[in-house]
């Protein structure tokens, strides 16, 4: 984001802080990500729609106590969204689901340096989903949501250090049974 955007934002939260509706502002620029962002840890629209509802619902409650520290306020919904999902599995004792678009992952594969056919992009898929959960974590956030190392710390309750350890070897994962070579710069 911008410093203007940032600024913009920064006014808009404050006017929330004041007046609930302007908080509607907020919602309808972040719904559709952090709504994508479930349904992919869901895979259920219903029950994607009923967290991200409760995600705005708790950031709309506790908007008062949101300070800004250096990361857009998606990164708060991003970890508003998260906890709500983890609580969810947690009451329902579910094992956590990621479904990753495959839309997504031929993205990541065109940034490869050679060509795929189908049957490795099919493996490539069975394979991260197979992936323990901090792993996909990490690489949800950073190539399908384009957070950098410190957002994601934010967003995972970890430290920046972390976050990247766990992305390298996650992509490591992948480089070594794919020979998928992608960029991951900092």
């Amino acid at each position: 984001m911008s410093e203007d955007e940032i600024r913009k934002e920064e006014q808009i939260i404050e006017r929330s802080k004041k007046d609930p509706h302007a908080f509607g502002e907020l919602y309808e620029k972040y719904f559709d990500r952090i709504f994508n962002y479930i349904l992919r840890q869901t895979d259920d629209e219903e029950l994607a729609g009923d967290l991200c509802s409760q995600t705005f619902v708790n950031a709309l409650h506790n908007i008062n106590r949101y300070e800004f520290r250096g990361f857009p306020f998606s990164a708060w919904l991003y970890k508003i969204a998260g906890n709500e999902v983890n609580k969810h599995y947690r009451k329902n004792k579910g094992n956590k689901i990621f479904s990753i678009e495959e839309l997504k992952v031929r993205e990541l594969v065109e940034q490869a340096a050679e060509e795929w056919d189908e049957e490795m992009i099919t493996r490539l898929l069975r394979y991260m989903n197979e992936l323990p959960t901090d792993m996909i974590q990490v690489l949800e956030l950073r190539f399908f949501e384009d957070k950098d190392f410190k957002e994601i710390a934010f967003i995972l309750d970890m430290t920046e250090s972390g976050a990247k350890m766990r992305t390298y070897r996650a992509l490591d994962k992948l480089r070594t049974n794919f020979n998928l070579k992608v960029k991951y710069d900092g």
